[in-house]
């Protein structure tokens, strides 16, 4: 059993090459795409104007390219991956958003790690991942390359 002050994350050293990662899965509602937009003071017409969406494809306010990416590291947290051992978030690079996500969608996070190394700190480690957030329907809606730094397992 761990300590309630234990670290339930993973370390640096529990992460291989080509391991995958899943995350729980979070339904996007409408009140988390206002939320974001109240906090960003992005009201731009695509997240909070319901008659411009309509005269759009998605039809309907989506939600922010942003706050999707946020909700994964909300997710990544959620799975115990990152609990109590991500020191940093290093760099997202390559970002990309493929579809967009409407309320009611239902999105998750898998990830590979693709690279990692030691750093001249005994105590940490950096890992990258090539990170898919994907739909109810298993459809990536963004993708991007993402650098943590992580502690190293206590010796």
């Amino acid at each position: 059993m761990v300590a309630a002050d234990e670290p339930r994350g993973m370390y640096y050293e529990d992460f291989e090459l080509g391991m995958e990662l899943k995350t729980p899965r979070r339904t996007v509602t409408l009140t988390d795409i206002v939320n974001f937009a109240s906090i960003t003071g992005d009201f731009n017409a695509p997240h909070c104007d319901h008659e411009f969406c309509k005269t759009q494809p998605y039809e309907e306010p989506i939600a922010h390219g942003p706050l999707v990416w946020s909700m994964a590291g909300g997710l990544g947290y959620a799975s115990g991956i990152t609990d109590g051992t991500i020191v940093a978030m290093l760099g997202v690079d390559n970002w990309r958003v493929h579809l967009p996500v409407k309320h009611g969608d239902t999105i998750h996070v898998v990830q590979k790690v693709t690279f990692k190394r030691e750093t001249s700190k005994p105590d940490m480690g950096i890992v990258t991942f090539d990170r898919e957030i994907r739909n109810q329907r298993g459809e990536v809606v963004q993708s991007a390359v993402a650098t943590n730094m992580f502690r190293r397992r206590p010796a």
